[in-house]
């Protein structure tokens, strides 16, 4: 190498600082341009599925969301009973202006023991939940457990698919969280996670806990 070259460091490999600054820059100008091409907005059928804890969690954080921004939204349970909820308390005590909350369920399906009960509690849920979607003041509507009731046939899948492709509000978005989703949902959902079940404390012996599960 020559004085010169060695004197402004040409010809000298890059360290790493200089490394990881071409390779974001290259990150950037792609994701720019991906980007760039996402232009249109719409409502969304949200479903949140799978073994895993977070389902009604992550999908009350959305409705959070909404509230955040302004945006009226609402909340159906379908399976939940009169167990008090943190989200239910301090919607109903802080946000009720801008999220309804109508907890319909009477408990899960091994607590009442009774079908023509847990039917009929699913049907009127929906009958609220097709209610609040057909209101577009609405900008979400969550549908806590709903896949539950499906599985179980307390509701027709064949009408929920219906409503949903042909009533639902162009720019409302629907959420719809509980474990064993209907393929058939999730063919016309815009968007599915599956909560994958690694560790759980109760396996362990702890009991649900405030602040956690409810």
């Amino acid at each position: 190498m020559s004085d010169e070259l060695a004197e402004t460091g040409a010809g000298a490999p890059k360290n790493d600082d200089a490394r990881h600054a071409d390779k974001m820059a290259k990150k950037k100008a792609a994701r720019d341009k991906i980007m760039a091409t996402k232009t249109d907005e719409k409502g969304l059928i949200i479903v949140h599925t799978g073994k895993g804890k977070g389902k009604s969690s992550s999908a009350f954080g959305m409705i959070f969301r909404h509230i955040a921004h302004g945006k009226p939204s609402a909340v159906v349970q379908f399976i939940k009973g009169a167990m008090w909820t943190g989200e239910r308390d301090l919607i109903e005590k802080h946000f009720s202006d801008l999220c309804q909350f109508h907890t319909m369920g009477e408990g899960f399906t091994w607590e009442t023991q009774d079908r023509a009960r847990d039917v009929a509690a699913a049907s009127a849920a929906w009958e609220k939940a097709k209610e609040l979607i057909r209101d577009e003041r609405n900008s979400m509507v969550l549908l806590d457990e709903i896949n539950i009731a499906l599985r179980y046939d307390y509701l027709d899948i064949n009408e929920v698919l219906e409503f949903l492709k042909n009533e639902k509000p162009y720019m409302t978005h629907v959420v719809l969280t509980g474990r064993n989703a209907k393929e058939e949902l999730i063919e016309i959902a815009d968007l599915v996670t599956e909560m994958e079940l690694i560790k759980h404390p109760f396996r362990s012996g702890i009991k649900g806990q405030p602040g956690v599960e409810f």
